[in-house]
């Protein structure tokens, strides 16, 4: 299990730096803004750490990454974590802001709970780890400032271990708030 834990922070952390390895040119203005740190507040309250960091790409398109960590034992009974990045098209009229759609991807973990046999009633545990691909939808505020809001729902599904127990179906919901800088 700590293990997992390792490659999971690993991950998040070469790909921010893979993410800020962008245009550092110093001609950017106030308008163009390109990173972007937020927290899901809804699953803060329910359970769990779930931070996104975007990286804009032009007015209407963002690219990002997000990571859910569960700490109550309730939420990591089922859920032990995931790592979703996405592709976002933005209609606002601000700069990468408004009604937004999202295609994103997710790895994640699972506990799978099975009967060790026909006669026998005890329960084994099995983590299972799948891939899903999914589609999203939402809505994007931000002050002048710099200050964002964030609703956003999305579902998708495992394309792996689909037979084998009962999470096929994904779904990510956020009430976010964060930081554009």
């Amino acid at each position: 299990m700590k293990k997992s834990y390792l490659v999971l922070l690993a991950t998040v952390l070469f790909s921010m730096s893979m993410f800020s390895q962008g245009n550092t040119d110093s001609k950017n203005t106030s308008s163009e803004n390109f990173n972007e740190l937020k927290l899901n507040g809804l699953y803060l309250v329910l359970g769990a750490f779930d931070v996104t960091y975007e990286r804009t790409i032009n007015q209407e398109s963002a690219f990002g990454v997000n990571v859910f960590l569960p700490f109550d034992d309730d939420i990591n009974d089922d859920i032990n974590y995931y790592i979703s990045p996405y592709y976002r098209f933005y209609f606002g009229k601000k700069y990468a802001a408004g009604f937004f759609v999202e295609g994103f991807g997710m790895l994640n973990s699972t506990n799978d709970y099975r009967f060790s046999g026909d006669f026998d009633t005890s329960i084994r545990e099995e983590t299972v780890t799948d891939f899903a691909l999914g589609i999203g939808l939402g809505g994007k505020w931000i002050t002048e400032s710099g200050f964002i809001g964030e609703l956003n729902f999305g579902v998708g599904r495992n394309l792996f271990e689909n037979d084998r127990y009962d999470y096929e179906i994904v779904a990510k919901i956020g009430i976010t708030l964060g930081y554009r800088f």
